[in-house]
């Protein structure tokens, strides 16, 4: 009997995504001179749902930033959701295990050949 299946936990449209996500805007250090020094153009999305936190400072641009970081926050969220398929046990059939028994006799008799021949004098 198959398991039922459940909703993924989050949702992942744009809509749902921008709704649940509280959006930080702070100054970002590091390269990029002068212009990414003075402005606040760094963003931090807190998704409430997940606890997930995304920071996107690679940027000079404030929206450049924010679609990054909201890019990265859909394909996490996409993790997250994922669910394993679940493992059904299987055993060898007979045919298999035939053919794996012939390659293994195969195997020793190559290897028998490759054996010194021994003299009995």
């Amino acid at each position: 009997m198959p398991a039922p299946t459940r909703p993924p936990p989050y949702r992942t449209d744009e809509a749902s995504i921008a709704a649940e996500t509280e959006v930080e805007v702070f100054t970002a250090g590091g390269p990029g001179g002068q212009h990414r020094n003075k402005t606040q153009n760094a963003v931090r999305l807190h998704h409430g749902p997940s606890g997930v936190i995304i920071a996107a400072t690679e940027r000079r641009s404030l929206e450049a930033n924010r679609k990054a970081a909201f890019e990265r926050l859909h394909e996490r969220l996409l993790k997250l959701n994922h669910v394993d398929k679940p493992r059904r046990p299987t055993r060898p059939t007979r045919g298999s295990k035939e053919r794996r028994l012939q390659g293994k006799n195969v195997d020793a008799r190559k290897k028998a050949g490759r054996k010194p021949v021994r003299r009995d004098d």
